[in-house]
């Protein structure tokens, strides 16, 4: 039998300047599922992404969706893509055992929490405050600098990485400090900065978009006291949940959301199209 990719539509142009198409998966002309291919909309056309793919379920566990990832992979090639992504769920299964398979690495995971009734405290000696707009300005530059930094040890080109940054903090903070429900604060030890967080609260779930302990205080405690403040401030705020991204092989970090009761959500893959 012969797995095949057959569109059922032609090649779309997006408002936002992705192009994308949809297939059906086919075995010896039969539909057995459905993929849809894209590119991304920050790195542009050198960069595709399997939006989704999905196989139903008389035809699975028999090769078709590794047949249609592979074949994914051909159209974007055809597209001129040096890269494609994916984004999968965390729990163990199919997705993720076909992703890592097929030579994607894991690039960054999605991690949640379900927020208490009662915010935690911060400890003896620790307090939080706004973010003033003269460290505003320091913190946005060295905060975009590390994200580019991230994006480029993990298989982005440093171009494509620094012109992301830029574009995340612009749509993410175009008020700066003033952003509506955009929370800046630093957090304090004995009179010391030791640490800043950046928090989204809007909706029913908080996002920590950044959480940076200064290197001559790391190690003492700092990082779980800002990761409270987080869920104090995302309490208040009457979000029910609260989520943070974390990059591949940040042991540090992960031990630290394990430790205070985060799980994975989703999984981020990439994989170099040569």
């Amino acid at each position: 039998m012969t797995t095949t990719l057959r569109p059922t539509e032609p090649l779309q142009r997006n408002s936002d300047g992705t192009r994308s198409r949809h297939f059906h998966v086919c075995v010896n002309s039969r539909p057995v599922g459905e993929v849809r291919l894209g590119t991304d909309p920050v790195f542009g056309d050198a960069v595709a992404r399997i939006v989704s793919l999905r196989i139903d379920e008389p035809d699975r566990r028999r090769g078709r969706g590794t047949v249609a990832a592979l074949a994914a992979e051909e159209v974007a090639r055809g597209w001129g893509c040096r890269r494609i992504e994916v984004t999968v769920p965390a729990e163990p299964g199919t997705a993720l055992t076909l992703a890592t398979a097929l030579g994607y690495v894991v690039r960054n995971r999605n991690m949640e929490k379900v927020l208490g009734d009662t915010p935690p405290a911060l400890p003896d000696g620790t307090r939080a405050r706004p973010m003033t707009e003269e460290e505003y300005g320091v913190w946005q530059a060295e905060s975009s600098a590390d994200y580019a930094r991230e994006w480029a040890r993990r298989g982005v080109p440093e171009a494509e990485a620094r012109a992301k940054a830029v574009a995340d903090h612009a749509a993410l903070l175009p008020d700066g400090l003033a952003t509506e429900d955009m929370l800046l604060s630093v957090l304090e030890h004995e009179g010391a900065v030791v640490g800043t967080l950046w928090l989204a609260v809007r909706g029913e779930g908080a996002y920590v978009f950044d959480v940076e302990t200064l290197t001559a205080h790391r190690g003492r405690g700092h990082g779980r006291s800002l990761m409270l403040l987080a869920e104090a401030q995302g309490a208040a705020a009457g979000n029910r949940t609260i989520g943070l991204n974390v990059f591949a092989d940040n042991t540090p970090a992960e031990r630290l959301y394990g430790s205070l009761g985060y799980t994975a959500t989703r999984y981020s893959l990439y994989k170099p199209l040569v």
